[in-house]
C-alpha cells in the first residue's frame, strides 16, 4: 500500500509511484480535432487502471465514484506507450482513494516522462450495486 498521507500531486517525481497497471501504444484515432491525444482518452485509461486495481484489492466489484485533483503536466503524442501507475492513497470501510500517475514513453526514446496524475475513489459494492465493506469481499491468506 502506498503513503496514506501523500495525496500532493507533483510533477517534480523521480520515478513512478505504485503499481503498473496499464500499458498502452496512443494511436491516430484516439486524437481530437487538432491532432493531440483527447485528455478524455488518458481519463478513461486512468479509470480503466483505477478499476483494475480498486477491483483487485477487494477481489470484488468496484465503481468509480469521484476523481479529484487532476492535473495534465505535458501533453500525450500519438506513438507514445502510455504507461498508468496505481497507488493506494486512502482506504475507508466501502471506498479506496487511488493516486493514478500516467507515465509515457516518447516514441523511439526510453526515458519516462510523468504526463498527468489525478486521484479517483472507487466504492466497493455487491450484485445489488449497493456499497459494501471493502472486507466482505476480502479473503485472508
Amino acid at each position: 500500500m502506498g503513503k496514506k498521507n501523500d495525496q500532493n500531486l507533483n510533477a517534480d517525481s523521480s520515478g513512478p509511484v505504485g503499481e503498473p497497471i496499464v500499458r498502452t501504444l496512443t494511436m491516430p484515432g484516439d486524437t481530437n480535432p487538432n491532432g493531440d491525444i483527447f485528455g478524455g482518452w488518458v481519463l478513461s485509461q486512468m479509470d480503466i487502471a483505477g478499476a483494475i486495481y480498486s477491483g483487485r484489492r477487494v477481489r470484488g466489484r468496484t465503481v468509480t465514484i469521484g476523481m479529484e485533483s487532476m492535473k495534465f503536466h505535458k501533453p500525450v503524442n500519438v506513438g507514445d506507450v502510455l504507461c498508468c501507475y496505481c497507488d493506494t492513497v486512502k482506504e475507508g470501510n466501502t471506498s479506496l482513494t487511488i493516486k493514478i500517475e500516467v507515465w509515457v514513453i516518447r516514441r523511439f526514446e526510453q526515458e519516462r516522462i510523468k504526463v498527468t496524475e489525478g486521484l479517483f475513489t472507487y466504492v466497493a459494492v455487491d450484485e445489488n450495486k449497493r456499497p459494501i465493506p471493502i472486507n466482505t469481499h476480502v479473503r485472508e491468506s
